[in-house]
Parts: C-alpha cells; structure tokens; sequence
C-alpha cells in the first residue's frame, strides 16, 4: 500500500494542467501565425505598395543622414530609385518569410500578461584608466588616417563613375555622325545672308 502526500498530487495535477494549457496556447499560437501568413499572402499588393513607401521614405532619410555633399547625395538619391525594384524583391522575400513569426511574437507577448520583478536601478559608475596623451593622440591619428582612406575610396568610385558616363556620352555622341560637321566657311555663310 502506497501513501501518496496530499501535496505532491496537487502539484503534479497543477503541472499537468499547466501543461495542457501550455499546449493549447501554442496550438493557437500557430493558428495565428498560419492566420498572418494567409492574410499577407492575401493581401499581398497592399503590402508591397507599403513595402515601397518605406523604402522611399528610409532611403532618403538615410542618404541625408549619411551624404550630405549636396552632389554626390543627389546622384546616390538617383542610383536608390534605380535599385527599388530590387529591394522590393528581396523585401517581400523577406516579410514573406518572418513577418508572420515575429508579429505573433509581439501579439503573444502583448497578451502574455507576464508580471515583470522591478529591479532597483542599478547605478552605474564608469570608471577609466588614464590614458597618456600620446596613446590620445595616436587614436586620433588612427581615427583620421581610417576617415582619410574612406574619403579616398570613395572619391575614386565617383570618378570611376563619372567617367565612365563621360566615356559612354563621347562613344555615342561620336557615333551619331548623320550629318557631316559644317565648316567655319559654311557657317559664316549661313549666319550672313
């Protein structure tokens, strides 16, 4: 004959149910993830077109913030309308693969109820060796010299650029010979008369 404590059977009859529902909430949890997923695929226009007003918007929030050379932000402004449709490619591959998983996660955690254990605020005091105005001065140093080798890569992409458009326009220019070049004899002729 075995004697079962009063406590340990409600325990295990908490954990068990605890467990049912534990299953049920990841059961549903799954229906909702399958849910958003038929709702994207569904609404899949209205997505891409929001998808699209994004990119708009952070592009060029993102080359003001980084490009400030008012030239060089205006080209690189262009070569981001250019590359859209690639974005909206790789986007929607994307939102199609993780969207549903991590807007569930955010449901669920807003329905969790979770309590949260307030810590006191921890304070924090920083604490630096002092460094020697040499090893300053030599991160300085490090810093510009890393800058400076920036700048130069890019200034040599733009020139690449730029020439390149400059040799294109000549190849095409210079093919576009139709009409033979009138001589300064000709010219003169036709502005006197």
């Amino acid at each position: 004959m075995a004697i079962i404590k009063r406590t340990s059977l409600n325990t295990s009859l908490t954990t068990s149910e605890q467990l049912a529902q534990k299953n049920l909430e990841e059961q549903r949890m799954r229906d909702v993830r399958l849910l958003l997923q038929n709702l994207f695929e569904s609404e899949a226009p209205t997505i891409k077109l929001i998808l699209d007003c994004l990119y708009d918007v952070g592009s060029v929030n993102i080359i003001n913030q980084k490009f400030r050379y008012r030239p060089l932000n205006r080209v690189i402004k262009s070569i981001a309308r250019m590359s859209k449709p690639v974005f909206r490619i790789f986007a929607w591959r994307w939102f199609k693969n993780n969207c549903s998983q991590l807007a569930a996660n955010w449901l669920y955690s807003q329905v969790a109820f979770e309590v949260s254990i307030t810590r006191p605020p921890e304070i924090a005091v920083e604490v630096s060796e002092i460094q020697q105005p040499q090893q300053l001065q030599a991160e300085n140093l490090s810093r510009e010299v890393k800058y400076l080798r920036h700048q130069v890569r890019l200034l040599t992409g733009i020139t690449i650029v730029a020439l390149s458009a400059l040799g294109l326009a000549v190849i095409t220019f210079s093919r576009n010979t139709q009409e033979p070049l009138q001589t300064r004899e000709q010219f003169q002729s036709t502005i006197y008369r």
